[in-house]
């Protein structure tokens, strides 16, 4: 199939899937709807009665550097989260994000780790899409019992409950707040496969990265505790450089919070 072709098949059978689950989620919305007039209606009359969640992730593809083929049928407000291109499957499956981002300003996060506790502050209003999904995988407790398995010169990596750096959710999403993106110490971004693979991975920067290209999705910065982040760091990684920290930082558990 064309090249071309290929990617009005591929945008036809998101579109598709994407409906799919618009339609799931309206009618969900729909019984609650009914399901709590019940409830209501049931609480009054017992009243009256008686009282009262490249850079690594892997995987590969010839569309993967087109952000258009993962955008093109979110609608505004909305958020597209399809299959891998790559066919990879969830490294720990706990379903799709909802459509709609719950969040549009500041979001806070806390990772307990073995290295100490660190926190997040998620920026809702300039990478909904992302925040939407790192809160969801938070929420569901994709991240608990997980490790950091990368560490380079400026970065720790973490998100893949494989360890091996190829893992994911089972799904992936487009590059959101790239322009003019800067990678300066303290900031967190999404690691990819190429634009519109988003998945679970993220990179936190404890030491100012001016080089790297702007083509990883930031979602926030660290509130606190980027000091543990370069004591890990200070222990290098093997290999030196490019590796796994020779210090282990295992994440223990992650609470989220609406500033």
């Amino acid at each position: 199939m064309a090249g071309k072709d290929r990617k009005k098949e591929l945008a036809r059978r998101r579109y598709e899937r994407q409906e799919a689950r618009r339609a799931a989620e309206a009618a969900a919305d729909k019984r609650r709807g009914v399901i709590g007039a019940a409830v209501a209606t049931a609480v009054v009359v017992l009243g009256v009665a008686g009282a009262a969640y490249a850079f690594t992730k892997g995987g590969d593809d010839d569309l993967a550097d087109d952000p258009t083929v993962a955008a093109e049928t979110a609608k505004p407000g909305e958020c597209l989260y399809t299959e891998p291109a790559s066919g990879e499957k969830a490294a720990k499956d706990v379903g799709l994000p909802p459509v709609k981002p719950a969040h549009d300003g500041d979001v806070k996060a806390e990772f307990k780790t073995s290295a100490g506790d660190l926190t997040f502050k998620l920026d809702g209003k300039n990478a909904p899409c992302t925040v939407n999904s790192f809160v969801h995988l938070a929420q569901e407790k994709y991240f608990d019992g997980t490790s950091c398995h990368r560490m380079t010169d400026n970065v720790l990596q973490c998100g893949d409950p494989t360890g091996s750096g190829s893992g994911g959710p089972g799904y992936e999403f487009a590059n959101e707040n790239t322009e003019g993106a800067k990678y300066k110490k303290g900031v967190l971004a999404m690691a990819n496969a190429g634009a519109g693979t988003n998945g679970s991975q993220f990179f936190i920067v404890y030491k100012d990265w001016d080089d790297l290209p702007a083509d990883y999705s930031v979602f926030g910065t660290v509130s606190s505790g980027l000091d543990k982040v370069e004591k890990v760091a200070e222990a290098g990684s093997e290999p030196e450089g490019d590796g796994a920290p020779k210090k282990k930082v295992e994440i223990e558990g992650v609470s989220i919070a609406k500033k």
